[in-house]
C-alpha cells in the first residue's frame, strides 16, 4: 500500500522537483533513536548519497523488496514439475528462489525468515536422508555442452550489443509497467519489449575474454536470466485478471477467489510460455477481504 502510495505520487509528476523520487524524513526523530533502531539506513544513507539522515531527509523510491513467487516446491522442499505435484527428484529449492507457499500473495515484514530457517533446515534434512539411496542419472557424454557453447559463443564476439543498456531498458519497462500498477495494455507491451530485448541479447559483445574473474561474463549471464524471469513474470501477470497481495492489476482493481484463489505455473520451454495452475491448500486460515 505504501508503495502505491509513493508510485502514484510520482507518476502523477509529485515526485521532487519532478523527478521519480521522494524524502523520507527522519530528522524528527532523536538521533540516538536512528542510530540504535535503524543503523543499517543510517549506514547506507551515509556511505551511498553522502548524506547524514540525522539532519537532512533521504531519497526514496518504491522499489522489488521480495519475490512471493517462484520454484515450486513442496513441504521437504522438493521441486514440483507441474500442477498435479509430481516431484523431479533430485532437486530441491529453499529461500527466496522457491515457493513452498507459506506467503501467498502478501508477505508480511521479517516473515521472509521463515523460508530460509524453517525450509532450509527441512531441505538439508530430506536432502541428506534421500542421496544415500539415490541412483545416479544417466548423463549424456558431455553435460557441459551447452553452457560451453554460450560461453563461446560470447567470447567470440567482442563487439555487439551493450549488456548495460539491455538491463537499464529492461529495469525501466519493469519499473514502469509490471511493478506496483499493472495493466493489461501496459503488460502486453512490456511482453513485446522483453522479446525484442532478447534478440538484441543473442548479440551482446564481451569485451573482456579472460577466463578467471571474469565480472563481465558473469553480468551477461545473469542478464539472460533476469530476461527469462521477467518474461514468465510478466505472462503470469497479464494472465491473472484481479488484484491479490503485491499483484495490482489496474483494470482488475478486486480479488476474484471465485476463479483465481489459485496458484499461477508460468512454464518456460523451447522459446514459449506455458500457463498453467496448481491448487491452493487452506487449512485452519480460510481466505477473507484484506481490509485497513
Amino acid at each position: 500500500m505504501v508503495s502505491r502510495a509513493m508510485y502514484q505520487e510520482i507518476r502523477q509528476g509529485r515526485g521532487i522537483e519532478g523527478k521519480d523520487y521522494l524524502l523520507l524524513d527522519l530528522t524528527h526523530l532523536d538521533p540516538e533513536i536512528i542510530d540504535r533502531k535503524l543503523p543499517d539506513i543510517a549506514d547506507f544513507v551515509k556511505t551511498y548519497l553522502g548524506i547524514d539522515p540525522h539532519s537532512a531527509p533521504i531519497p526514496v523510491q518504491p522499489t522489488a523488496h521480495y519475490a512471493m513467487g517462484g520454484i515450486p516446491t513442496d513441504l521437504e522442499t522438493r521441486v514440483l514439475a507441474d500442477g498435479k505435484r509430481q516431484v523431479l527428484p533430485g532437486l530441491y529449492a529453499a529461500g527466496e528462489c522457491a515457493c513452498v507457499s507459506v506467503h501467498g500473495a502478501n508477505r508480511l515484514g521479517t516473515n521472509s525468515l521463515v523460508d530460509i530457517v524453517v525450509f532450509g533446515r527441512r531441505g538439508g534434512s530430506a536432502i541428506a536422508a534421500w542421496a544415500p539411496g539415490a541412483e545416479r542419472p544417466a548423463l549424456p557424454a558431455e553435460p557441459e555442452g551447452p553452457s560451453q557453447e554460450q560461453i563461446g559463443r560470447l567470447m567470440a564476439r567482442p563487439h555487439g550489443e551493450s549488456a548495460a543498456r539491455i538491463r537499464d531498458e529492461l529495469q525501466d519497462v519493469m519499473m514502469t509497467q509490471a511493478s506496483v500498477f499493472r495493466t493489461e495494455a501496459g503488460l502486453a507491451r512490456t511482453l513485446n519489449a522483453i522479446g525484442d530485448l532478447r534478440t538484441r541479447y543473442g548479440r551482446v559483445g564481451l569485451q573482456d575474454r579472460s577466463r578467471r574473474f571474469n565480472t563481465e561474463l558473469e553480468e551477461v549471464l545473469e542478464l539472460g536470466c533476469l530476461l527469462d524471469l521477467a518474461w514468465v513474470t510478466v505472462a503470469a501477470a497479464l494472465n491473472r485478471r484481479e488484484s491479490r497481495g503485491a499483484h495490482y492489476r489496474e483494470d482488475f482493481p478486486k480479488r476474484d477467489d471465485a476463479r483465481w484463489l489459485t496458484h499461477s505455473l508460468a512454464t518456460l520451454a523451447r522459446e514459449q510460455i506455458t500457463m498453467s495452475e496448481k491448487p491452493v491448500t487452506i487449512t485452519r486460515f480460510q481466505p477473507q477481504e484484506r481490509t485497513y
